[in-house]
């Protein structure tokens, strides 16, 4: 598939980006391959509605790894990730490369996206602890075994722990991507469900509100 290359202005703004989260600038490299791997795709395959690499950078890429804090603890354990409804992998395989302890199961129901996640995983080498579940959510056979799901622009707090929500070992915890901060999502949460943390999220070159909610079984 013959496409432009990415912008050359990609490196250094990436690199101010991981910086400005507190990430190793030299995690650029692997996130571009990634990013051209996606731009490439999604001229035939259209994974996502964003075109522009420099969009693509900030509200993909940036905006996944805004949240990369919250899951050190899983990181550093060796824990397991379930990314909900991950499209063309986000937030998944930007924590994946920036947690090199982090494994992570990218559940999507689309053909086509599972199609290109599997060629993600194997062109960037995260074989060993990235993998692809072509399922739709509430079918995946797994439960109890994540330390954490996340979901970004999935659905709402309360659709997302009845789909998702038997994934979760005892302990483990949703760690849920929004926009604005979601008041009634949270007062809607069922019976033995709470939010333990609500937090705002600075994403770099993005001009808009980002909040990480933390909800957990008690």
């Amino acid at each position: 598939m013959n496409v432009p290359a990415l912008p050359a202005d990609l490196r250094p703004t990436l690199e101010a980006g991981l910086r400005a989260l507190g990430l190793d600038p030299g995690l650029a490299a692997p996130l571009l391959d990634y990013l051209a791997l996606l731009a490439r795709w999604n001229r035939a395959y259209n994974l996502t509605a964003i075109r522009d690499p420099r969009e693509m950078l900030v509200k993909h890429v940036l905006d996944s790894l805004a949240m990369h804090p919250h899951v050190d603890a899983i990181a550093e354990a060796g824990g397991e990730l379930a990314d909900l409804g991950t499209g063309p992998g986000l937030p998944g395989i930007p924590l994946a490369i920036a947690k090199p302890g982090l494994r992570v199961a990218l559940v999507e129901s689309n053909g086509k996206k599972a199609r290109f996640l599997r060629e993600a995983v194997r062109k960037l080498g995260l074989g060993a602890r990235v993998r692809v579940l072509e399922s739709r959510i509430e079918a995946v056979d797994e439960a109890g075994a994540f330390d954490a799901i996340t979901a970004r622009a999935l659905a709402t707090l309360p659709l997302i722990i009845e789909l998702g929500g038997h994934l979760l070992r005892p302990g483990g915890v949703l760690l849920a991507m929004k926009g604005a901060d979601p008041v009634d999502e949270i007062a809607a949460l069922p019976d033995g469900w709470t939010a333990r943390a609500r937090v705002r999220l600075e994403v770099p070159g993005l001009d808009a509100e980002r909040h990480l909610v933390v909800v957990g079984r008690g």
